[in-house]
């Protein structure tokens, strides 16, 4: 079987991309991911709070507040909680390519676009063969609107374009109030892909405590669905690549992905809970379904289940809402 696909413009062994985790800190673990047949790996993220200049200014102002707000404190991590700061990012980055076959893909968590453009070009010259932008920004503010929203990350994919020459893929969330137009400005403003989508993370109350209790929970596939409708919906829409993210856990999972029409499949959940070496285990499963179905190749399945033939594709979402709701029967 011909598992190959093109993603950002590398040719990629399989369809298979380990997504940011802990697991990436090592380069032992990058190493086991290749061997397990990872086609290529996102490092974890940077977050912007480490490189900006501006979170010296944070943290004077978290602690001029300590007295009179002593919570403040609490809303960020102290700089020595960060696992890895920019400079030993940079290394791991140069470690990592020199010890892989495959593409390493830098990450940079952030907002805004101040300093952090210029890290992304030293992560280009640490030797990542590309970047990606995970852009992670709840506007709680009622005066924002959504137009200085989007602008917001339509001028950081520009100035990191114009600022590298590697390829550029930007993780967002499915939070637009019009996606599919987001995504073509995207698209317009360079990305060479757009992954999808960044988890909206959501803390959980401690009525006990009286305090908000961070709590990260690992995704199953039931979160694929949202993922496999934007992206059929986009697909041959916008000319950037489409990764899909979130909800990848089986041979299953990941040709949904491909027959939805993205380009690659990115897994962290079913790593961490089954092991690196579910790669394999998901890489054969992916072989030997094609082989029973006579798919000679990845490409083959591309798009093959994607909207791009159907001319009103919000009349066909509409068609399929109202056919799920009035052929469901409720057991009594």
């Amino acid at each position: 079987m011909n598992l190959t696909t093109n993603y950002m413009g590398f040719e990629l062994k399989n369809p298979l991309v380990v997504s940011p985790s802990p697991q990436s800190d090592s380069l032992d673990n990058i190493k086991r991911m290749e061997d397990a047949g990872a086609a290529a790996v996102v490092l974890h993220s940077l977050f912007e709070e480490q490189i900006s200049f501006l979170s010296n200014e944070l943290n004077a102002n978290l602690q001029q507040g300590e007295e009179s707000f002593a919570e403040a404190l609490t809303y960020f991590p102290d700089t020595g909680d960060y696992k890895m700061g920019p400079d030993r990012y940079l290394e791991h980055v140069r470690q990592a390519k020199a010890a892989t076959n495959i593409p390493i893909i830098g990450s940079l968590n952030g907002v805004s676009s101040g300093g952090w453009h210029e890290f992304a070009k030293q992560i280009e010259e640490a030797g990542a063969d590309a970047v990606e932008l995970n852009v992670y920004f709840i506007p709680t503010d009622p005066d924002m609107d959504g137009q200085t929203v989007e602008n917001l990350y339509l001028d950081l994919v520009r100035d990191v374009k114009a600022t590298v020459s590697i390829p550029v893929a930007v993780k967002v969330g499915p939070y637009f109030s019009a996606f599919a137009n987001m995504a073509k400005r995207l698209d317009d403003a360079g990305a060479d892909a757009l992954v999808m989508f960044n988890r909206f993370y959501q803390p959980d109350l401690n009525i006990e405590k009286l305090e908000v209790k961070p709590d990260l929970m690992l995704s199953s596939s039931v979160e694929l669905r949202p993922r496999l409708r934007w992206v059929a919906i986009l697909c041959e829409a916008i000319k950037a690549d489409m990764a899909v993210t979130g909800g990848v856990h089986t041979a299953a999972d990941v040709l949904k992905c491909m027959m939805a029409g993205a380009k690659v499949a990115m897994m962290t959940s079913a790593l961490l809970k089954n092991g690196i070496d579910h790669l394999s285990v998901v890489r054969d499963d992916l072989a030997k379904w094609m082989e029973e179905k006579e798919y000679e190749s990845i490409k083959q399945m591309q798009g093959s289940l994607s909207q791009r033939k159907c001319e009103e594709p919000a009349a066909f979402e509409r068609a399929n809402y109202l056919k799920i709701l009035t052929n469901y029967t409720a057991s009594l």
